[in-house]
């Protein structure tokens, strides 16, 4: 499973039941279309941290992050690509 399908994946179980993830395209805007507010971010931002295993307190934070399938995955691989050049 890809870092997308496990993201599409949570995204569809905890803001989107009636739809498949296969469904969800990776440039579906998440927050311009009303899934993501302010905070289901904060729910999202929680899970990355928690699935990826991504120390939130090394890493900034932009709205744009958040966009669709496609922008949560190049931020968590930025921020994991992060950590390993910090170790």
């Amino acid at each position: 499973m890809t870092t997308s399908d496990v993201i599409r994946n949570f995204l569809v179980a905890e803001f989107l039941p009636d739809l498949r993830p296969a469904d969800l395209a990776d440039d579906y805007d998440l927050i311009g279309n009303g899934v993501i507010d302010s905070l289901a971010l904060i729910r999202v931002i929680t899970w990355l941290g928690n699935e990826f295993d991504i120390d939130l307190d090394q890493v900034e934070f932009a709205e744009e992050n958040f966009t669709s399938v496609s922008a949560i995955r190049a931020f968590t691989e930025s921020a994991l690509d992060e950590q390993y050049r910090a170790a």
